[in-house]
């Protein structure tokens, strides 16, 4: 084998080891023609997914905000000797809205990292089983049972108006609220991703290019890079013609 050719291993690897990339809308169905039912439930997927993306993208501004409440807090802690339990808790409120709600847009996205290098040697459709089999055995599961558990937590905190124990806090309703509503969002952002897997796994979705960024592109590509220099040290050097 020589270099020129050790060098485009790692693109035809890549190009192999693809991942589906759903973006605002999905891509058409293919061949074999899917039943109405399938139709039903892709179409309902493209739903699912534009409301998480707009949520995740509305929540994710609330980052924004915890800087700018942390930055304050500190300044006038610092320059003024004047601190409040309210702007502390307030942190903490915003960076649960921001882990909870954002969850399933990361999972619409494919962001959550991954750390396997298992997983990278498997073929398409393994990767497919793994994925399909998480779902099922793991991520919804967890997730209703959280739904269910905590609907009745978050509810009697509303009823009894519950308030924070520490002085000058707020009330702790809101944010225990906030896990249902992120458990709920996951949950059916779940489904969405089952139904889809299972549309590519039977034909009747298509793939579409790999995303350029996020941590598992930058893994990826890092992963690449390493086997093209390690190809490129075993592969012997050419010789020269003798004259």
């Amino acid at each position: 084998m020589n270099r020129a050719a050790a060098q485009t291993l790692p693109a035809m690897a890549s190009s192999q080891r693809s991942r589906p990339a759903f973006r605002e809308t999905l891509p058409s169905m293919t061949s074999p023609s899917p039943s109405p039912l399938m139709t039903a439930l892709v179409g309902a997927c493209r739903l699912v997914d534009a409301v998480t993306a707009r949520l995740g993208k509305a929540i994710s501004w609330l980052i924004l905000l915890a800087i700018l409440v942390s930055a304050v807090n500190a300044v006038v802690r610092k320059l003024f000797d004047v601190s409040s339990n309210s702007w502390l808790e307030l942190q903490w409120v915003l960076f649960a809205a921001v882990f909870l709600l954002c969850s399933p847009w990361t999972l619409r996205e494919d962001e959550h990292i991954r750390i396997d290098i298992v997983n990278a040697m498997l073929t398409k459709r393994a990767r497919d089983g793994i994925d399909l089999f998480g779902h099922i055995a793991f991520l919804l599961p967890f997730s209703f049972v959280m739904m269910i558990t905590s609907w009745p937590f978050a509810l009697a905190s509303y009823a009894i108006e519950e308030q924070s124990m520490n002085a000058g806090g707020l009330p702790q309703w809101p944010a225990k609220l906030l896990i249902p509503l992120g458990f709920t969002v996951l949950f059916v952002q779940g489904l969405s991703e089952l139904v889809k897997r299972a549309a590519i796994m039977a034909g009747h979705l298509e793939e579409t290019a790999q995303r350029a960024g996020g941590h598992q592109a930058a893994a990826e590509a890092e992963a690449e890079r390493l086997l093209a220099a390690e190809r490129e040290r075993a592969t012997p050097p050419d010789t020269l013609p003798s004259r």
